[in-house]
């Protein structure tokens, strides 16, 4: 590379951070930014046991980056003016750049049903978890997807006491092996959460959800753990995106029509094995994340990237803090055969959670 650079991160999750700590070790003798409108950073994979009254560690971000000479802006951002390569604000200055990695990550959809903005709860940012509040009545859980089976299983350990609903129009874990599956609704029975795996939610009410079948389960709290969506920015900004408004990248993460962006994580389309998009995950957000990083520098040095070659090897659920399930996959992100679970389990997702952590802090 000749010259100073301007390399800005939009994002502060994992993808963002595990970028900005690998251009700060590549990328020496750029002008590193990382833009996030959140001061902290939190791990969204532990949000559940917040939500279940847990203390989880947040990290400064100033001072996380700027110990590593990277800049960092508290602040959100507005508008990409993209012919200007420039990233805009209400109340800070516009902010250069001349690559550009986009990793906004992922947030609830409070218009996924009718209801859920006025009457649920959500576990998606670190905000919407401390805003729970959880009463004597019962909780309905809705969403039989990972953040749903995590919440419920930390839910019913957490409160012996308190009567937990998860609902989900298919069983806990379909996507996963049958013995997947049968153990997670074994350790969630043994909880105390009752499933409800044929429950089409329609409506979210004062008093609790409404079903397809034009029933109402009651709830005196409601947590909505599905319809995730990506902010509007990039869509916004005239960027390339799919329908759900994720950034359309090339095989080496580079925006299909601004050439200067990259994107990593839950906010872009990524390409993975058998054709298959990458899943919103923190097992794509941070290999994604470098990997963009890596790609940008290559091409500021003149070297065109090899395309990204990814593969999954195993997902992991925590049910409570003493169970946990680990489904080995294959490179498509299928379910194989072989699963871990028990205190086993959860010692090794505990570590795999923590490594998470440490990857992305620079």
């Amino acid at each position: 590379m000749t010259g100073q650079h301007r390399i800005v991160v939009l994002g502060a999750g994992y993808a963002g951070l595990a970028a900005a700590r690998r251009l700060a070790g590549t990328a020496r003798d750029a002008q590193i930014t990382v833009v996030d409108a959140r001061a902290t950073f939190v791990e969204r994979v532990r949000l559940h046991q917040q939500a279940a009254g847990q203390r989880i560690s947040a990290w400064d971000l100033r001072e996380l980056l700027e110990c590593k000479k990277i800049r960092f802006v508290h602040a959100c951002a507005t508008e990409l003016d993209t012919a200007g390569r420039r990233v805009l604000f209400d109340a800070e200055p516009a902010l250069d750049y001349d690559i550009l990695v986009y990793a906004l990550g992922s947030i609830a959809d409070p218009e996924s049903v009718p209801g859920v903005a006025e009457h649920a709860y959500s576990v998606a940012t670190p905000e919407d978890t401390r805003r729970i509040a959880l009463s004597r009545g019962p909780v309905a859980v809705v969403g039989a997807g990972s953040t749903g089976i995590e919440l419920a299983a930390e839910l019913g350990e957490s409160y012996p006491d308190l009567p937990v609903l998860l609902l989900g129009s298919e069983e806990p874990g379909a996507w996963l092996s049958p013995r997947a599956r049968a153990h997670i609704r074994r350790t969630l029975e043994r909880l105390g959460v009752r499933i409800r795996s044929d429950a089409k939610v329609i409506e979210v009410t004062a008093d609790g959800v409404r079903l397809a079948d034009g029933s109402l389960v009651e709830a005196a709290a409601t947590v909505w753990t599905t319809g995730f969506r990506v902010p509007e920015l990039a869509a916004r900004s005239g960027l390339a995106v799919d329908a759900e408004g994720r950034v359309r990248t090339d095989g080496t993460l580079r925006s299909v029509s601004h050439p200067e962006i990259y994107a990593a994580g839950d906010a872009a389309v990524v390409a993975g094995p058998g054709g298959r998009e990458l899943r919103m995950a923190c097992a794509t957000a941070l290999p994604t994340g470098k990997y963009a990083a890596d790609a940008a520098v290559a091409r500021l040095r003149g070297v065109e990237p090899r395309p990204l070659r990814f593969r999954y090897l195993v997902q992991c659920l925590s049910l409570g803090r003493r169970d946990a399930l680990l489904q080995f996959l294959h490179a498509d992100d299928s379910p194989r055969r072989t699963v871990l679970t028990g205190r086993t389990a959860a010692w090794v997702k505990e570590g795999i959670v923590r490594g998470a952590a440490h990857a992305a802090r620079p």
